[in-house]
Formats: C-alpha cells, structure tokens, sequence
C-alpha cells in the first residue's frame, strides 16, 4: 500500500466512538443526577398509568397467517362466525351408578341449555340430549358435554360472561342434586394474565444476598437491585400499554419481566464493580462514574447489543405472535442497558464517596507463583490452574459431559400450551380431566374439516358423505358435528381424535386429514381443509421447528463475527461458539429430562409432563446467545488485554480469570436464581422456558466459560490469538471493554498540560501482518512550524509511520498524538485535518503543500520526496518549506538519502531559523 511497505492495515475509525459517548453520558448523568432520577421516575409513573388506562390484556391466540388452519380458521369467521371464536364448555357428571340421561337431567339440561343461550356473548349452545348432538353423552352414561361457541375471541371475554356461565352450571348442579357435578370450563376460563408470585421475590432475596457477598455493603448490593426494578416497571407498563394496539400474548410480558430483572442487575453490577474498585484505586468519584460507564458499559453495551439481535432475529420464524413475543423481550433488555447507562451512574453520583471500599477490604489482584510458600493463592486461582493443568482432560471431560446432557433432547416434543397445562383446581383444569376421563383425551382438543359446499346441491348430504369417510380413519374417536353453515356456503365436520391435543398421534391424524383432499375433491367436488385451535398449534409447532435451523445458522453466524470483531481472533470465536451450543445441548436435554419424560415434575410443579411449548427452542437458543456472549467478553477480554501487553498465553489466562471470576459468578449466581424463581409457581408456558434459561446460564457460565474456556486457551496457546490478515483488515474494530478509552484519558495531559505539540509520539511502534515490526522504539515531538525529515533506504518503514501519523494505520502500539486527537482512536478526525501528499503520484507536489498551508493544514505530510528531481520543483519546495516555518503548520517529510535532507533543509538553517530540525533515522 506504502511505497516501503505493503504490510501495512489501513486505519478503521470509529472503535472508541462508543466508549467515548459513554464516558460522556456517564460524567453527564452523574452531574445531573437529580433530573436523571426525576425523569426515570416520571417515566416510570407515565407508563404504569398508560398500561392501566390504555391495556386491553393479552391475547394467547396463536396464529400463522398463510397458513392453511388459519386461513381456514379466518374463513370460517367471516361465514360461520359461530364455531370460530372461543369457546367454553360446561360438563355434568353424576355419581357412579347413576346415569345423566335421565327424563328429570333430560329436562333440567335442556333449560339450562336455554338459560345459556342467553348469555351475552355466547353465540350457541348445544344441547347434548338434542336432535342434532351426537356422542356428546360419555359411554358410561355418567357425564353429558355441553359445548358453549362464543361470538368473541378469548382474549375478548368478558368476566361477566365467565360469571354468568359459572352461575348457570352452580343452579344447574344444585338442581340435579343428588351428588352431581357440573364443571364450567373451556377456553374461556384459561387464565391469561400471569401474575409474580413469591418465589419470584425470593428470587430477588436471594440476589441480594449474593451481591451483599460479593461486595459486603447493603448500600452497594441494593443498587442493582432498585435500578433492575425500576427498568422491569417501565418495560411491563410500555408492554401492558402496547396491547391497545397490538395483541401480545401473556408469554411476552412476563419473559420480558425475566429477563429485564436478569439483565437489569447483572449490568448494573458489572458498572458497579469497576466503579468501585477505581474508587479503591483513588479516582475522584466522578470521574470513577464516568470512567466505568465508557469501561464496563461498553460491554454492557455490546452484551445488549448481542441479546437484541437475537431476540429481533426470532422475526425469522415469521410468526406474528413470536416477532411480538422477541420485540417485548428486546424492549425489556434495551431499557435494561439504557438504566444501567443513565440511572446507575446518578444514582452513584447520589451515594458518592460512601461506595469507596475501606482500605482493609480492598482486593489487589495478585499473580501467585506457581511455587509458593505457605500463602494460599485465591480460590479463582486455584481453579484456572486446576482445569489447565491438563487442558486435553479438563476438554474432553466437559465435551462429553455435556454430550451425554444433550441425549434426552431427542424425545423433546413441542406443543401450544392447553387447558391440561393449567393450574391444577383452577375450572378450566378440572374440566378438561373431567372431559378426558369421561370421554377421552381427544375430546379437549377437537379437529374442525371444512368443505367449501357453495356450489353444491346437496349441501347436507355432502357434508355427511364425508363425515362418513372421517370416521373410518384410525385415529377418529368420533365425528358428532357435520352440518351447513345457514346460508350453505361451508359445511363443518367436527372429528375428535383419540388422542391428546399436544400427542405425536393426534398431529399425523391432521397429516391424514390432509392427505384426503384430493381424494375427497374427486369423489365429491368439493375442497376441504383442517383447522381448529389444535390444528392451528400443530401448524405453529412444524412452522416453528422448520425456523430452528435458519435461526441457529443466524446466531451462530453473528455469534463467529462480533466475537472476531471484540478479539481480533479467529479461534476464540469458534471456541466460544461451540461451548455456546454445548450449552443450548444441554439446556435442551435438561428441559426433556423434566418436562418431556416427567423426572422431578412433582418437585417443580409441573402439572403435565409430555411436552414443552412450541416456541421454547427458538426463544432459548436466542436468549441464551446474548447471555453466553455476555460473560465471554468479560471473561476473554480480560485474558486477550492481558496478552496484548505481556505476550504470555499462559500468564494471560490466569490473570484475565482471576481479575474477574468473582464478578462473572456473582452475575451468573444472580441470573441463574432469577430464572430459577420463575419454574415454581409460573404459568405453564414461562415455566420451562424460565427453567430452561437457568440450566443454560449455569451450564454456560460455569461449566463452560469457567472451565472449558481457559482449558481451551491453554491447549491453543498463542495461536488462540491469531487472525487471518485479510480478515483484519475487513472485521471492524468494537472496543468492547473501553481499553481505547482508557489510554486516551491516560494521554489527556501528555506531554504536558496546554502542550501545543503537533506530533507527540513515545515508543511509537507498527507490525506487519506477520508480527514483525515495522518500526519500533519511535520517539517524536514536533511543535508549531517546525519540520521533520526521516529518511532511510529500502523498505525500512519511514512510509508506513508517516502513515501512522497520518490516522491512516490502525495497528499502532505507543503513544501517539497528532493535532491533539490520540491515534488509532480518532484516525478519522486526524485524517480530515493532516494533508497527505504522495511525490510519487503528484504531479505538482509544491502546489499541494501551498494549498494546505493556505487552508491552515496543522501538519503536512510530504512521502518519498526523492522521486522530486526536477531543480525548480524541488527549489520551489525548498521555499515552501521555508515559509512554512514561520506558520503554525508543522511538516513531516520523507526521503531515500540523507544527503537530500543536507539540500532541503540547509536553506531554512541560512535563514537563520532558530528551530531544532531532526533528522530521524529509522533503521
């Protein structure tokens, strides 16, 4: 690229652009502390009022547009409104020995039939002991159904519809008397509006013990947890308030409640513990804020950042409901990040100096021998030397491990939650174990085929005819609904499949239902298609399982290319991403091993072992990406920094994991109980997934950060930090640690305070893509007016520092300063105001430099101005030069010989400018 190096990478602006806006935000908040906290509460108070006012509730109706059950489902609203919305259903069953189809049940159920009939929003009724029900009494005689369609969908139905129907089926079992039960239950009973519970607060105790630990204060462990709060209100109201214009299904709130109360303190402690261990370190207690937001919010950031575009690439499935469920979540964790920027420093600001550790309790990292005497080293210590003390072991024990974990998630089975997943003893459980023992499974779950009859004859006969053809598919316990619509465009079959709604079975019945339709088109004419609320499921779960593929090649994707972005490697990345899939393995396995085949579902409350809901997998693999990525930065980050300036691998390892192995376990403690919290007493759908989040976050923090990771460095040693050249260049830089920041506020007062240096460079050095160094030891410093000529034959490097104080190499080791701006930082800065001129490539090189110094250029940079061999150009340089020493630009040129530096620049000596004019050799 240079004409003494082709070596060289151009620079890539922008890498410390995020820490510095931080730096800036966190100073900023701190300041104004007071209206920080007064606009998050005022926001807090706006929400929690718009939820209350504006929210209509959630909406649980999963649907995929575009497919075939939905759009059968939509069609039939628009013709047959009836047997398209929720339904409820009442169940009357009689003692044993007794039979309920009694003349007196006859007749008390036929009135009660009429009295529901009535009831606002209830479109029919069907009476099981009228002329046009079949099977609708149980083989038993014991127990007779009473389907309820109603007008509305579930999210619609009023209490008062709930109450009257409750109130109908408690006369009609005080009527009956003698031992009867009515059940009211069905759709419209489900409970859609999940609620925390007191295990989730013992979650937060739990936290707050963890953190009291780790940092032995009751002011700084209370912090994270009143920051995540306030975040988790925003969030739920924002979402709450969205449901007036958009349905969100009651999975979204709560997962969003999860894990904003995850996020929410594990980014506010990682803020912090920088902070107060620069607090430890002496920093003013501003400044220590500000510092700690650009440092570890940085990372808190770019973790963010990873969980957004997970949770946003659940879009993938194309699913309506999911791509609402990934917003919610993503609006949870993007308020998370902005109270970890804002209200946490102001808050810090507030407590002051009163987080500062007392000198007795500070921590100094401390880099043990490995032969020591009688002192004990750390317990992190300890155990990075235990798993890298044979790193092939230690990777072939985890790797197995977690295989072996993984196996149970082959019987994971995948389902849209139903009445049987409700809280035992809530109306719509006991109905649907009443329904299922009475009748059958499939009862709970029936399948509707609709045959488009509008341009038929005989609409009655041909919706029998293939009524008749259904029941004799295996799988078809019974078809006791065949009828038109009114004004005979549709004719409705309703089949009840043998088998439970979520079964394998009752899913390939669907299949077959399917596989009908030429058939039944050529015998009859007709079109016919499956829908229902359980074929609509079915269609979900196999829409849902065919995105895990192009989902996980998204985040595996993006996972290879923001971890080469951070590290600058091409290993770490792909270590770090199989451990991460190592984790979903096992969080899988675990979740089937529960949920799926029922071991421990007694102690964790699992009301129906079997199969999990249908968008688990998708949901896991998204949040489980950002979390993994979370501690992977703060744990490698610190190993590759530590490399950087010493260049040992194995030193580098142990001093990264011990400097922050207490904080990642503290955070990693933290989330894992606040997932766990939620697998008690949550609602049968955040139930697994909660579960499923805190095996994964334990597994991946523990097990796999913790223990495979520093195994792996070790068996890589330096080849663990290598990357490809050409991949540099191309990758942009992401400081995820704020580490540019740092040396930048380092440099704020060098070479001293109001220098007025143009150029101020100290032990200046540039690689090339082999690591071998270009120029090293470099030490400049070129005030106002003043030049520098650095000449030297070959290929020796003069080209490629004149482009390093350009801003136009990245790779720069050293201290530099050019114009002010410290290098590689703010390269895109120094380039707009530095002028450039190539001798080689210009053809006027003389008029170029006139014209910098006209726009007041503060430093000209003249290459290769040996190829300048005509006398008048380079006489007319010679003046130029000249006068430049009388402006305030500085002028730094380069040449092959010295001997042209004795013909440039003795003119400037004969005009007797008292300057100091460097020759700089650069071998």
């Amino acid at each position: 690229m240079y004409s003494d190096t082709v070596c060289i990478k151009s620079s890539r602006s922008g890498s410390s652009l995020v820490s510095s806006v931080l730096y800036r935000l966190g100073r900023t908040a701190a300041h104004r502390r007071a209206a920080v906290l007064a606009l998050w509460i005022a926001l807090l108070c706006a929400v929690g009022g718009a939820a209350a006012g504006l929210g209509r509730g959630t909406d649980d109706a999963f649907a995929i547009p575009g497919s075939e059950s939905q759009d059968a489902l939509d069609y039939l609203g628009r013709v047959f409104p009836e047997l398209s919305g929720a339904s409820a259903q009442l169940v009357v069953v009689v003692p044993e020995g007794a039979r309920v189809d009694t003349p007196a049940a006859t007749a008390t159920v036929h009135a009660a039939a009429g009295r529901i009939e009535r009831v606002d929003q209830v479109a029919a009724v069907v009476d099981p002991f009228g002329e046009h029900a079949r099977d609708a009494v149980s083989p038993d005689g014991r127990a007779a159904w009473i389907p309820v369609p109603l007008e509305v969908k579930q999210a619609e139905v009023t209490q008062a519809t709930r109450d009257a129907l409750t109130g109908i089926a408690r006369d009609l079992q005080a009527q009956l008397g003698g031992g009867a039960r009515v059940h009211a239950g069905g759709d419209a009973f489900a409970e859609l509006v999940p609620s925390l519970g007191a295990t989730e607060i013992l979650g937060l105790v739990v936290a707050l013990v963890v953190l009291v630990v780790l940092f032995r204060s009751f002011l700084a462990a209370g912090l994270p947890l009143l920051t995540a709060v306030v975040g988790v209100g925003v969030a739920a109201g924002l979402i709450y308030a969205a449901t007036a214009v958009v349905p969100i299904s009651s999975t979204a709130p709560m997962l969003a409640v999860m894990l904003g109360l995850a996020v929410g303190i594990d980014y506010a402690l990682f803020i912090l513990s920088r902070h107060r261990d620069q607090l430890a370190e002496g920093l003013d207690v501003e400044e220590s804020i500000a510092r700690a937001v650009a440092t570890a919010g940085s990372a808190v950031v770019f973790a963010g950042l990873t969980v957004l575009i997970a949770l946003l690439g659940l879009a993938v499935a194309r699913i309506p409901f999911l791509t609402t469920m990934g917003i919610a979540a993503a609006l949870g964790v993007s308020i998370g990040v902005l109270v970890a920027v804002t209200l946490v420093p102001a808050l810090l600001a507030f407590v002051g100096a009163r987080l500062r550790p007392r000198p007795a309790r500070r921590r100094r990292l401390r880099l043990w021998p490995r032969r020591h005497g009688r002192a004990r080293p750390p317990l992190g210590l300890r155990w990075v030397r235990l798993v890298t003390r044979a790193p092939l072991v230690t990777v072939l024990v985890v790797v197995a491990g977690l295989g072996l974990c993984t196996l149970p998630a082959a019987d994971l089975r995948l389902a849209l939650p139903d009445n049987g997943t409700q809280a035992e003893g809530s109306p719509a459980r006991e109905t649907y174990d009443v329904v299922a023992r009475h009748f059958g499974p499939g009862y709970n779950g029936p399948l509707l085929v609709t045959v488009d009859i509008l341009a038929s004859t005989d609409p009655v006969g041909i919706t029998e005819a293939v009524a008749d053809e259904i029941r004799a598919v295996d799988g078809v316990a019974s078809v006791p609904l065949a009828i038109p619509d009114p004004k005979a465009h549709i004719g409705i079959v309703q089949v009840v499949p043998t088998t439970a709604p979520d079964s394998a079975e009752t899913a390939e019945l669907v299949r077959e239902l399917r596989s009908m339709q030429e058939r039944l088109r050529e015998r009859y004419g007709v079109d016919t298609a499956v829908t229902g609320i359980t074929a609509v499921g079915i269609d979900v779960s196999a829409q849902l399982g065919r995105a895990l593929l192009p989902f996980g090649i998204l985040v595996v994707g993006l996972s290879l290319v923001l971890l080469a972005m951070v590290f600058r490697s091409i290993t770490v990345p792909i270590k770090a991403t199989a451990g991460y899939l190592l984790s979903v393995g096992a969080a899988f396995g675990a979740t089937s091993f529960v949920f799926g085949q029922g071991h421990f579902a007694d102690a964790l409350h699992v009301t129906r072992p079997g199969s999990v809901i249908s968008f688990l997998p998708i949901i896991l693999m998204g949040v489980l990406f950002g979390l993994a990525m979370d501690y992977e930065v703060f744990l490698v980050s610190r190993m590759r920094e530590h490399y950087a300036h010493n260049g040992d691998p194995e030193e580098a390892i142990e001093s990264g994991f011990v400097s922050v192995s207490r904080v990642v376990v503290a955070a990693a403690l933290i989330m894992f109980v606040v997932f766990a919290s939620f697998v008690p007493e949550g609602t049968t759908t955040i139930k697994p997934i909660a579960f499923s989040l805190a095996v994964g976050v334990f597994v991946d923090a523990f097990v796999v950060r913790m223990t495979l990771v520093p195994a792996v460095l070790a068996l890589l040693g330096r080849r663990a930090w290598w990357l490809p050249a050409w991949l540099d260049r191309r990758l942009p830089v992401f400081d995820a640690e704020g580490d540019a920041l740092v040396h930048e506020l380092r440099l704020a007062d060098w070479p001293g305070p109001g220098s007025r240096e143009v150029v101020s460079a100290r032990d200046l050095r540039v690689a090339d893509d082999r690591g071998r160094a270009v120029f090293d030891g470099v030490e400049i410093h070129l005030g106002p007016g003043e030049v520098l000529g650095i000449h030297g034959s070959g290929p020796c490097g003069k080209t490629a520092l004149l482009a390093a104080l350009g801003g136009r190499v990245t790779t720069v080791e050293g201290d530099l300063k050019v114009c002010g701006k410290v290098l590689p930082q703010h390269g895109h800065a120094v380039r707009a105001r530095v002028a450039l001129v190539a001798c080689r490539d210009t053809a006027d090189p003389a008029g170029e430099i006139r014209r910098a110094l006209v726009e007041g250029a503060p430093l000209v940079l003249l290459d290769d101005l040996d190829t300048v061999v005509r006398v008048e150009q380079r006489r007319a340089l010679r003046d130029l030069l000249a006068e430049a020493t009388g402006t305030s630009t500085a002028v730094v040129f380069t040449c092959q010989s010295p001997a042209l530096l004795r013909d440039v620049l003795p003119v400037h000596r004969a005009a007797d400018i008292a300057l100091s004019v460097p020759a700089l050799e650069v071998a």
